[in-house]
């Protein structure tokens, strides 16, 4: 009737039972949380980033609200930081790729998959927190909140896909793989091993190379000690196979200089530049083409959102190998470093600059301690 009004269109669907999902067991969800949030585009992370509080977000229909405990450092935060993956992402947004927790909050269809409690792991932006919202779909059960599961999303995914799909391993092949103590190279060497593959790996110290003969590597150059290009010419004449690379400049042309025929250079970074202005190293490539031709060499890069569809796979094939005692995922905790592990949120600009230091032997990764003890057995 005209002058009346239409009663109020109700969705068909009623959230607001969501609470039920949220704060069960008692798992105590403050109100506000830190987070460490970009707020200026730079290579500089401690110049781009600061550490803000802010409200603990709300899942919705198909997200998961995570409880961070550990959260892992990646030598790309700085690229993203910088706003050179997507350049259409303006500041201030959330810094971070990969956590791992426990599920305190939930929507409903993905409370079909998951509940209140639940160890998950994520490759998903906006991990740098004590609490992070995550599409349910993206997240990884875990048997527990461990960081060795964490070293697996990315550095561990990074190896296993890009060897498996750009590295066409053979048994008895030489293989190069340049910051092998690091995060994603320790994985390297060790699929290069279960391969049937001999391997070469570069790093920064006796110790490293130490850690190196522990994984099972052959050769493993102490760059500071030894000159890599002198070295791979005088005991690897013939040249190597295929080349897991993440440094760039002068170790990529040493690579390039020193490939086998029908040699594979896989890219997977170049962390020597990306703390310049461009994040790009210097590197003389105009004779490139020739060298890749008279070898019939190539060159691949591999850039892990690209290949989502292997994702799945790898993570539950390393986890099985993990599980069985088969793979060693060596986490560094800032143990070692001068101002003690890294604890709590404000160390991740600690953590950071120890990787690019160099100091990192295997995966860095933040403890975020919890920060409730409401359900702690003391």
């Amino acid at each position: 009737h005209p002058g009346v009004d239409p009663p109020a269109r109700r969705p068909i669907i009623d959230m607001s039972y969501s609470a039920h999902f949220m704060d069960f067991k008692g798992s105590s969800i403050p109100s506000t949380m830190k987070k460490l949030v970009v707020n200026k585009l730079s290579p500089d992370f401690r110049e781009a980033v600061c550490l803000r509080t802010a409200a603990v977000p709300t899942p919705g229909d198909a997200e998961l609200l995570v409880r961070n405990r550990f959260v892992g450092i990646n030598a790309s935060d700085i690229n993203y930081s910088a706003g050179r993956y997507d350049r259409t992402l303006k500041p201030p947004f959330d810094a971070g790729f990969e956590g791992i927790g426990e599920v305190v909050g939930l929507g409903l269809s993905a409370s079909s998959r998951y509940t209140v409690g639940d160890a998950v792991a994520y490759f998903s932006s906006g991990a740098f927190a004590e609490y992070t919202v995550v599409p349910a779909k993206v997240c990884v059960p875990v048997p527990a909140v461990r960081p060795e599961f964490l070293t697996l999303l990315v550095s561990g995914a990074t190896a296993f896909i890009a060897l498996k799909r750009l590295g066409d391993l053979t048994k008895g092949e030489t293989v190069l793989v340049t910051a092998a103590a690091g995060g994603t190279g320790q994985f390297a060497v060790q699929f290069a091993k279960q391969a049937g593959c001999h391997v070469i790996g570069t790093c920064s110290s006796d110790e490293k190379a130490g850690f190196l003969k522990s994984l099972g590597c052959d050769r493993p150059i102490n760059y500071a000690s030894e000159d890599l290009a002198r070295t791979l010419r005088t005991e690897y004449p013939r040249g190597v196979d295929v080349v897991y690379e993440s440094v760039g400049g002068s170790v990529l042309e040493a690579a390039v200089n020193n490939l086998a025929n029908k040699g594979r250079v896989i890219v997977i970074g170049f962390i020597s530049g990306y703390q310049s202005a461009s994040g790009i190293p210097r590197f003389r490539g105009e004779t490139l083409p020739v060298k890749l031709l008279q070898k019939s060499a190539s060159l691949r890069g591999f850039f892990l959102p690209h290949f989502s569809g292997d994702y799945r796979d790898a993570l539950s094939s390393m986890t099985h190998m993990l599980s069985r005692g088969q793979l060693v995922c060596e986490v560094d905790g800032g143990d070692l470093a001068p101002e003690g592990s890294f604890t709590g949120l404000e160390s991740v600009f600690r953590a950071v600059d120890h990787m690019y230091a160099g100091k990192n032997l295997g995966k860095v990764v933040v403890d975020l301690a919890p920060p409730t003890v409401s359900n702690s057995k003391l």
